[in-house]
This record gives structure tokens, sequence and C-alpha cells, in this order.
């Protein structure tokens, strides 16, 4: 037992050690065309919060309102994968096993409520500090 503890342990060194290389070279070798990408991307967030920023006329507002847009927008895949999922403990697998149905009830109206939370704020945000500051 102890020999195959121990085979194991170095086997996962050496995969970790030759691991590490592959990915420090794996970052080394960015083509140009995926540099001008990364680039183009980061000018397009950077203008963007620019954007918020003037909009609302303070750093802190803007880039809350910023962080509440980009909330939104990746809400709502995750939330639909978190139904789907849930949908599954609560119908498939909830069949033969009555605390999975639970489960997956519970786990449905949690991602429900969450993306209906994250689709509101950025407007409950926006009204307030617009209509609100006067």
């Amino acid at each position: 037992m102890r020999k195959i503890a121990t085979t194991v342990i170095i086997f996962l060194m050496i995969v970790l050690l030759l691991g590490s290389n592959l990915v420090y070279a794996a970052e080394n070798v960015i083509d140009q065309e995926t540099e001008s990408q990364l680039i183009e991307i980061k000018d397009n967030a950077a203008k963007s919060l620019e954007d918020y920023k003037q909009k609302y006329g303070s750093d802190a507002y803007g880039l809350t309102a910023y962080i509440l847009n980009i909330i939104r927008i990746y809400s709502i895949p995750l939330c639909f994968l978190g139904i789907a999922i849930s949908a599954i403990y609560q119908y498939v697998i909830g069949i033969r096993k009555l605390d999975t149905q639970e489960k997956g009830l519970v786990m449905m109206v949690s991602f429900i409520t969450i993306l209906v939370i994250c689709q509101i704020l950025p407007l409950a945000f926006a009204i307030v500090v617009k209509f609100g500051r006067g």
C-alpha cells in the first residue's frame, strides 16, 4: 500500500513539473493576431467604462453601473444553466428520490430569484442615481 501511494505521489509531482513547463511555454507563444484581439477587447472595455463614468458623472457611480451591466449580461446564461440543472434534479432524478426532487425545486426557485435580481438591479440603480441625486 505504501509503495502505491509513493508511486502515485511521484507520478503526480512529475506531471505537475512537466505541466508547469508546458503552461509557461504556452504563455510565451502569443501570435500577433491574438495579441491584437486582446488589446482591442481591453480598449473596448476601457472605453465602455469611461462612457459609464461620463454618463453618471462620477467614477464610483460609473464603475458600479459598469459592473452591474456585466453582471446583468453574464447572469442570463449562468442562471438558465442552473435552471436546467435544477429541472433535471426535480423532474428526472426526483422521480425516484423525493429529497432530490425537493432540492431541485429549491435550486430552481433560487436561480429564478437570482436571475430576476440581476436583471432588475441595474435598472433600479440607474433610476436611483439619475433621479434620486437630484
